[in-house]
């Protein structure tokens, strides 16, 4: 199975399936130097693993991770960083009735199709448990870029949608509520919300804002390896992500140039952003912001009608412990992508010029 392997030079190599004996990864192209907060990374991973609300999977893991190699007395070596961490409370069971079916809307049908052999406990490689690997890497990324600052937040559940500018919003309100929203009027109805679709057995979508501080002018590369389009990348291979707008995105069209463009200020600041941090595909030095759009979650615990590997109509019914909405939860991996692929093309930059 190709595609495991995110980044250039700083690059993570992920690992393991949801129901197996663990997962994790090889982080290769830190630095060496860096000191290493090791509750900062479990910190990070503690915003993503389940069982910490009620608003989300009631799966209780630990999420500790154990490093194996790359780091030395406190500080990051240069070499491969190893590290792994266990499942501890899998329920494989929970998933025996989906053996020889397909949940509509999964990647069920489509790795039986192209391996002839798929793991159908919670979804195998294709679980979005794979991302708490990515949320190691991320961490480390974040500590590699200590003066670059990202903040990811839940800015809308279904239609009910944060109506402020990043700017006019107190990111340090974003972990005060389950819901990770920066507003806490907006949160509170969000969160009641989300409950309210769990009680029926359903799930519900949302966006996630992600703001990225202190960028210096000058990341990016031209033509194919354009910022934008490696943050696109880099958000879109996220588990249920649907859709990633950076700046104006799709209200810009609405806009004529004269409203879009971003006129400069003498020091090359700019007095209005719409370009969204990013021109030519290089960062500007004005704050990066993108929004990623995420579908319901697939597994709804209500009766439903699919095939089977006959092909057979089947009937069959969600069961198990799933997200009613899987943005809360994914706000730090957004922010581990994102940093990665900063540390990522701040180390590209040093082999430009001299």
């Amino acid at each position: 199975m190709a595609g495991n392997t995110f980044g250039n030079l700083f690059k993570v190599s992920t690992f393991g399936e949801s129901h197996g004996k663990a997962i994790g990864g090889v982080l290769d192209g830190c630095p060496a130097g860096i000191e290493i907060d090791f509750e900062e990374i479990q910190k990070e991973l503690d915003r993503r693993k389940p069982g910490q609300s009620a608003i989300v999977t009631q799966r209780k893991e630990p999420d500790t991770v154990e490093f194996y190699s790359g780091i030395f007395e406190g500080k990051t070596t240069g070499t491969p960083i190893g590290f792994a961490i266990h499942n501890t409370n899998q329920k494989s069971h929970d998933y025996s009735h989906i053996k020889d079916s397909y949940r509509p809307s999964h990647a069920d049908y489509v790795y039986d199709q192209k391996y002839g052999f798929r793991d159908y406990r919670g979804g195998g490689r294709s679980s979005a448990r794979e991302t708490a690997s990515r949320v190691v890497a991320g961490a480390i990324a974040k500590q590699f870029l200590s003066s670059i600052k990202i903040n990811a937040f839940v800015s809308q559940v279904g239609d009910l949608k944060l109506d402020k500018h990043y700017t006019d919003l107190d990111f340090s309100l974003i972990e005060s509520n389950p819901v990770r929203c920066p507003d806490q009027e907006a949160a509170a109805k969000m969160e009641e919300y989300i409950k309210k679709i769990k009680k029926e057995g359903d799930t519900i979508g949302g966006v996630i804002t992600c703001v990225i501080e202190n960028v210096p002018v000058g990341l990016g590369e031209p033509v194919f390896d354009k910022l934008h389009a490696e943050l696109g990348k880099a958000m879109l291979s996220i588990n249920a992500v649907k859709g990633f707008e950076y700046g104006s995105g799709f209200e810009g069209v609405r806009q004529k140039g004269s409203e879009h463009n971003d006129q400069y200020n003498s020091d090359g600041t700019t007095k209005t952003n719409e370009s969204g941090g990013i021109q030519g595909g290089i960062s500007n030095g004005m704050d990066i912001y993108f929004n990623i759009a995420f579908k319901p979650v697939a597994t709804i615990i209500q009766p439903y009608e699919t095939i089977d590997k006959e092909g057979n109509m089947v009937q069959t019914k969600g069961k198990g412990r799933h997200d009613p909405c899987v943005v809360p939860r994914a706000v730090p991996i957004v922010e581990a992508m994102a940093a990665m692929v900063i540390a990522d093309y701040t180390l590209l930059n040093r082999t430009i010029k001299l």
